[in-house]
């Protein structure tokens, strides 16, 4: 069983909803970003979710555009993401950590040197925003040689028939977008994901993490009524902005704004 799987199983035995904090690799400067796991992890977080640095991130607001940026002015790469990974499993080995990102960087360094180096560095999930299941089945079956597991993204839009589908490749979990749009651009309206929900759960029994629209304590409570997993990026990635000329101040920043949630979180699993 991956770490992933494991995590959310422990999670549901306990009758609690998984929190998961999205931030960019390197941002705002390389040094931070393991200070900033750790104080995650430290805050509540369940699971990390580490951004590839890109410069051309499409699914992505302002933002998340912006992090991207400060992280490739010091040309952060898929190397040092794995070098952060590394260095973050030296005192965790426990917290799963999911990568997120474009093709483009992985079909550079290649798919299977990609798997190779994700495995030695502790990696236990990748998303891959734009490599949908049909464009694949190499690097599904690279993945799963190296016991990573692969997430896909469902949209508002997505029909029936399609999440069936994606859900057929799909491992550790499925991350619903709860809002049409880039990242961080909308209002979040929990009954038209609590709807959608139901016609994803129809089609897998994989745990399904709602991201896009999570703001506070109170959009992330709503949503953990619905969801196995509260995912949340742009509100931490604009933390991180607002102390981009003091990160030495982020890792207590960010862990203070994720408690929030995690204490709004378990105050609505308890009562479930």
């Amino acid at each position: 069983m991956s770490r992933i799987s494991q995590c959310f199983e422990n999670l549901k035995a306990d009758g609690q909803t998984a929190l998961i904090p999205y931030v960019t690799a390197g941002d705002p400067e390389p040094w931070v970003t393991v200070p900033v796991m750790h104080a995650l992890v430290e805050a509540g977080a369940d699971i990390l979710e580490l951004g590839i640095p890109f410069s051309d991130p499409m699914s992505d607001g302002p933002v998340i555009q912006k992090a991207c940026e400060r992280a490739l002015k010091y040309e952060v790469s898929l190397i040092h993401v794995f070098d952060m990974v590394k260095k973050f499993r030296e005192k965790d080995t426990d917290t799963p950590v999911v990568l997120m990102g474009y093709a483009n960087p992985i079909e550079a360094m290649g798919y299977k040197m990609f798997a190779q180096l994700a495995q030695q560095a502790g990696v236990d999930g990748v998303l891959t925003v734009d490599l949908p299941p049909e464009e694949s089945d190499e690097f599904l079956s690279l993945m799963d040689e190296h016991g990573i597991d692969t997430i896909f993204l469902v949209a508002p839009t997505t029909s029936k028939e399609r999440m069936a589908k994606i859900a057929q490749y799909a491992k550790g979990f499925i991350y619903y977008i709860s809002i049409k749009g880039v990242t961080g651009s909308a209002a979040l309206d929990v009954s038209s994901v609590e709807a959608k929900l139901a016609d994803l759960r129809s089609c897998t029994d994989l745990p399904v993490g709602v991201g896009f629209g999570i703001r506070d304590g109170q959009s992330a409570a709503a949503v953990a009524n619905v969801a196995d997993a509260v995912v949340v990026g742009s509100t931490l990635v604009r933390c991180i902005e607002e102390h981009a000329d003091r990160p030495e101040e982020l890792p207590a920043a960010v862990a203070g704004l994720l408690a929030e949630m995690r204490h709004a979180i378990n105050a609505r699993d308890m009562a479930k």
